[in-house]
């Protein structure tokens, strides 16, 4: 007997026009749905009903971490310590490359463990049709073919045909975007993830796990891709340093040669020069800062689950608001009636909901309650006789009342089907039908959804049309105090829906958002080619789908922005994965927590600007330690190797060299915790500035430790051991010093805010504990208390000229950046007069914002 031949994977735009009985036959089923055997072949062939994840070994991860320009340089300096049999140096480098790894792959590990949220999307449990029975069973057990029962409150778990019944109400705008629920009949597809709001029908499973709508979206999160500026900006720094004591480093050798120096000694000044060039505890120092940073946000209700996104966070620029959920409350309104009749808007309300059932269930009826201002108690004078609930064909519910003696009906629906109901004898009501399409129409172009109510006496043959209720999704409380302030900090607010764009204007306007709010017909031309343009100029974006999203934030991205995206969906995850900062706002599906950077746990959105503040405090944390670690990288590096050279003198020992290494490690962590202000504008990193600041520090460092030398060797007639100690005090002390300048780049280093008292005290203890090293002789010759405040009054001098040279280096990149800007500026209008000039947000040359002018 031959095997049947293999199932379809069947194409979800198509199964809307195929008939159902085609599709029991296509998927070898039928309304009695498949046995357990069955059930069990197509399980080993489609696989689970769950989310698929590409797993890499965390060994594999781990060991991750030893690999790269940094761990690199590390490793080699432990390899020479090995190498000229200084064990005690091996195990301290060995420890400080081995701690970094751990503090990055627990790190990593934790973010990355996000991911499994995506997989609790799917329901847990589903009512299958398994030979003949009702069974309750698992939902990663379905299989298409399946028949399955849905009804009111239930998550939908696979993407299903629906195949009896009268109609479903379906909230899926957690996959689509539309605020409003859906109605789903027969025939109609219905995907996973959606909500049953009302209604019962029975369904075919057509696609399942990776398969299913929600499955193809998981994927498109997959394949986006975003590279950290972190990440970028720390290769800068270790490139940097990495090609300078290469540099350094083959000059000594090559003086080495030529003055015959024994491979073993040339072999452990290398190891010295090369501690002292490495960053062993960059890597580290900002991860530690930007964990403090998510500590900090933690307390103000926001969970960052990939650690260098806080970063990303301090240059964002552009801010795309997913509409439904983020800025609105994802919840209809009841708003002011329009009234036909003269009676009171408390009195067609309580009409509304009368003709209503399930308040809790249904959203527009909960609306409807929720403005009753007795809260629904007065409804219990009012006996209702006969109710028939919302039917799809005539479209709308009544209901038949008794209140004391009175008695009456009334109907609620469509504004169109009541007016039928009112005048479908009314020769005489063409005025009615002008006054109602005025109304439907005004409401509807600022994005009300609308309801007829009307009322009928017991007794009288004709209806009354009593008026219309206008319904919307309103705005958070907290959202336009939210935008504005973000704009107040240089961010560009964009909103994204997948609400028509009507709707997306109104709330637009009320927000004060901008009134460019472009459909995406108008972005993508032919379907295809991204209208760059009009993504950067519009103010909005209406009738998304996901696929479009993750495009609007890859256009801005292409455009040199750093970009934000909120949202609350699986439609959303896409784009908040692309994005440089994914925020997941309160009450957020799994699928777009587990795709964001920063997940928001409290409701509305007063907490990005904490956000924004925190990210923007760490980004100057971290810039003060880059220039920092620069600047005393060349002091030490450029210094040790000029003296090999002019003088063939080793001013400090591998010893000192690992002691200098232990006792900054103190402050530069401590880093993590100073207090810092807050930039107005958007921040990114310009390496160049950082180069130059650090450069020019550093130069000055190797003036200053010269001079040094020459006093106490010239003047004070000191032998070398002594001086060696006298430059470790020094180098400590004055490098200490550096961090107070390095942390106030802008201002004077006494201007506030001043250092953190964490800060403060580790710097100065260390600096005590140096000069006692000094002083007593550990582990180098003691110099006296004479000598220590001798390098002390020394260090304290040469600080305040530092401060004039920082100050006067920061002044001349500034007018250099302003005379650049104008020069290109003028050169630009010259050439394309009228077009933008080239400069984004962070006042960075971006040539694509004039339409790729590199040459300019």
């Amino acid at each position: 007997m031959t095997a049947p031949p293999p199932l379809p994977i069947l194409d979800l735009r198509e199964l809307e026009d195929t008939p159902v009985t085609e599709l029991f036959e296509t998927l070898r089923s039928g309304p009695d749905g498949l046995s357990d055997e069955e059930a069990g072949r197509r399980l080993a062939v489609f696989g689970r009903n769950e989310l698929e994840e590409k797993r890499v070994h965390p060994l594999l991860r781990f060991l991750a971490y030893f690999w790269g320009p940094i761990p690199w340089m590390i490793e080699v300096a432990a390899l020479l310590s090995a190498i000229v049999g200084h064990w005690a140096d091996f195990a301290i480098i060995s420890v400080l490359l081995l701690v970094n790894a751990v503090i990055g792959f627990w790190e990593e590990y934790k973010a990355d463990n996000a991911i499994e949220l995506l997989k609790r999307k799917l329901a847990l449990t589903a009512r299958v049709l398994r030979n003949g029975e009702w069974r309750t069973l698992p939902a990663a057990e379905l299989v298409p073919g399946d028949v399955v029962r849905i009804r009111l409150g239930d998550i939908i778990p696979a993407d299903l045909k629906l195949i009896s019944g009268l109609s479903l109400d379906v909230d899926q705008s957690a996959l689509t975007g539309e605020s409003l629920p859906v109605e789903k009949t027969p025939g109609e597809i219905a995907y996973s993830g959606s909500i049953v709001q009302r209604g019962e029908l029975e369904a075919l499973v057509v696609a399942t796990g990776m398969n299913s709508y929600f499955g193809r979206t998981a994927k498109l999160v997959e394949s986006a891709q975003s590279e950290s500026h972190y990440q970028k900006a720390v290769l800068q720094v270790g490139h940097f340093l990495i090609l300078s004591t290469l540099g350094l480093v083959g000059i000594v050798l090559i003086a080495a040669l030529f003055r015959g120096t024994p491979l073993l000694e040339t072999l452990q000044f290398c190891l010295v020069l090369t501690v002292a060039a490495i960053p062993v505890a960059l890597p580290a120092v900002l991860s530690v800062t930007m964990a403090v940073g998510a500590v900090r946000l933690a307390r103000h209700q926001a969970i960052v689950s990939r650690l260098v996104s806080i970063e990303e966070m301090a240059g964002i620029d552009v801010l795309c608001c997913d509409k439904t959920g983020t800025l609105t409350q994802n919840k209809l309104v009841l708003e002011e009636p329009v009234l036909f009749e003269p009676v009171d808007s408390q009195e067609i309300i309580r009409l509304a909901a009368l003709a209503s059932r399930d308040p809790e269930r249904d959203p527009i009826e909960h609306a409807i309650y929720e403005r009753l201002e007795d809260g629904g108690a007065g409804l219990g004078d009012y006996e209702v006789e006969h109710f028939e609930p919302f039917d799809p064909i005539r479209k709308y519910s009544n209901a038949r009342i008794r209140h004391g003696s009175e008695r009456f009906e009334v109907a609620k629906g469509a504004p169109q089907a009541i007016f039928t109901l009112c005048c479908r004898e009314d020769a005489n009501a063409s005025e009615l039908a002008r006054r109602l399409e005025a109304t439907v129409s005004e409401l509807a172009s600022h994005g009300y959804r609308t309801l007829g109510v009307a009322r009928r006496n017991e007794g009288d043959a004709r209806w009354r049309y009593l008026g219309v209720l206008p319904l919307a999704d309103p705005p958070r409380e907290d959202s336009a105090a939210m935008l504005r302030e973000a704009r107040e900090k240089g961010v560009q607010i964009k909103m994204v829906t997948g609400d028509h764009t009507a709707i997306a204007r109104e709330i637009a306007a009320r927000l004060d958002l901008g009134t460019r709010i472009r459909s995406v017909h108008e972005i993508f031309v032919d379907g295809q080619a991204l209208d760059l343009d009009a993504i950067e100029s519009a103010d909005g974006f209406a009738e998304v789908f996901p696929e479009h999203k993750f495009a609007i934030v890859e256009g801005l991205q292409r455009r040199g922005h750093i970009v934000g995206m909120t949202g609350d969906g699986v439609n959303d995850a896409p784009a908040l994965k692309k994005a440089d900062m994914g925020i997941a706002v309160s009450g957020a599906t799994d699928a777009a927590r587990s795709a964001a950077d920063l997940v928001l746990t409290a409701p509305g959105l007063s907490v990005i600007i904490e956000a924004l503040k925190e990210a923007r405090r760490i980004f100057e944390r971290m810039t003060s330690y880059a220039i920092y670690r620069i600047a005393e990288t060349i002091r030490v590096l450029l210094f040790m190797t000029l003296a090999i050279l002019v003088f063939d003198f080793y001013p400090v020992t591998a010893v000192m060299i690992i002691l200098l290494a232990l006792l900054n490690d103190g402050p530069i962590m401590m880093i993590a915790y100073d207090n810092t202000k807050v930039d107005e504008r958007p921040v990114r990193w310009r390496m160049n500035e950082v180069l130059t600041l650090s450069t020019a520090l550093g130069l000055v460092g190797v003036f200053s430790s010269f001079g040094l030398f020459w006093l106490g060797e010239r003047l004070l007639d000191l032998d070398r051991p002594t001086i060696q100690t006298l430059m470790f005090l020094k180098l400590t002390v004055a490098g200490h010093m550096t961090i107070y300048l390095t942390r106030s780049i802008e201002r004077p280093f006494w201007r506030r805010p001043w250092p953190a008292g964490r800060l403060f005290w580790t710097a100065e203890a260390t600096q005590v504990v140096a000069t006692l090293f000094a002083v007593y002789g550990f582990f180098m010759k003691p110099i006296g208390w004479d000598l220590a405040a001798l390098v002390w009054a020394y260090a304290l001098g040469w600080f305040g000229f530092n401060e004039i040279v920082k100050r006067g280096t920061h002044r001349l990149i500034a007018h250099r950046t302003r005379a650049v800007r104008g020069h290109v500026e003028r050169i630009h209008e010259r050439l394309q007069p009228g077009r933008p000039h080239g400069w984004d947000r962070a006042r960075r040359w971006n040539p694509r914002r004039t339409g790729g002018d590199d040459h300019v």
